[in-house]
């Protein structure tokens, strides 16, 4: 793919593997010594549970008793559970559903799961770069380059001349700022050069005009029109993907009852996946 295309790929991806490994990290850290917390608790017995009382129930067995954090514990008062518990000292122990056991679950998640993310993201970026390079025999094509906004949003297409309309997206070039409509051009399989340049589709042809507000290139751009050429401008206009994380932060930590913690991880990889879904797609910063 050309170098700006890939660039711009390749910095968000590494965006999201850099949050993804932070998380992944500290969550890892706090599995680690929740495990060593229940390593201890080496004996088990069947116990009772006598009571509730601020997020904690009192538990007795024939050898031992112990004060275990439990958030919903209220509905196991007058039943029996199984108990693990250390045998040097048995008023360290944990209840199956127990604070302690959800966390250390909620920690081991908070690892696999940005690994998961991670390793999805490098997949779907390195088959969109095999696919999007894809070259054939040279067909001369006619096409207009349009800009389509949908929702938060905006991407490159190029309308395609022929007996049946087309459209196809494509990853933003500054060449695209400056092309005539109509602009003459070739297309080399699924990639098409413009004005010299080779553009790169972010998606399938379809036959159905793109949902959204449309915004067509003059018939011949002013002489002193310019795209956007840094990627990191480009990022800065992909911001806006940063919008919808908080919401899903809040939407993931009511799931999970993680809280603050919970929320603000969350938070962070949607906006790290936001970003990485604008270059992906190939958002237009123009």
């Amino acid at each position: 793919m050309r170098v700006r295309a890939l660039r711009h790929g390749l910095v968000a991806t590494g965006v999201v593997l850099l949050v993804c490994g932070v998380v992944a990290l500290f969550s890892w850290l706090s599995y680690t010594d929740k495990r060593a917390e229940l390593a201890s608790l080496t004996s088990r017995a069947i116990a009772d549970v006598v009571s509730y009382s601020d997020g904690y129930v009192d538990v007795r067995w024939p050898s031992g008793s112990a004060r275990v954090a439990y958030s919903s514990g209220d509905k196991l008062v007058g039943r029996q559970a199984q108990v693990a518990y250390d045998p040097a000292d048995p008023s360290r122990a944990v209840l199956p559903g127990s604070d302690l056991l959800v966390d250390t679950d909620r920690a081991l998640g908070g690892v696999t799961f940005p690994a998961t993310v991670a390793v999805l993201v490098v997949l779907a970026g390195a088959v969109r770069v095999l696919l999007a390079s894809r070259r054939g025999a040279p067909e001369a094509v006619t096409v207009r380059r349009i800009r389509v906004q949908s929702g938060l949003m905006v991407r490159s297409w190029l309308e395609l001349d022929g007996p049946t309309e087309r459209w196809v997206p494509v990853y933003y070039d500054p060449v695209l700022v400056t092309l005539p409509s109509p602009s003459a051009g070739e297309r080399r399989g699924r990639v098409f050069v413009l004005d010299g340049v080779a553009v790169y589709p972010s998606g399938r042809v379809v036959t159905r005009h793109p949902r959204g507000r449309r915004v067509d290139n003059p018939v011949r751009p002013d002489a002193e029109t310019v795209g956007v050429r840094g990627v990191w401008a480009q990022l800065r206009v992909d911001s806006v993907f940063f919008a919808p994380a908080p919401f899903v932060g809040l939407f993931w930590a009511y799931l999970d009852d993680s809280g603050f913690f919970g929320w603000v991880t969350a938070t962070v990889v949607a906006g790290a996946l936001g970003l990485w879904w604008g270059a992906f797609r190939g958002s237009d910063p123009s």
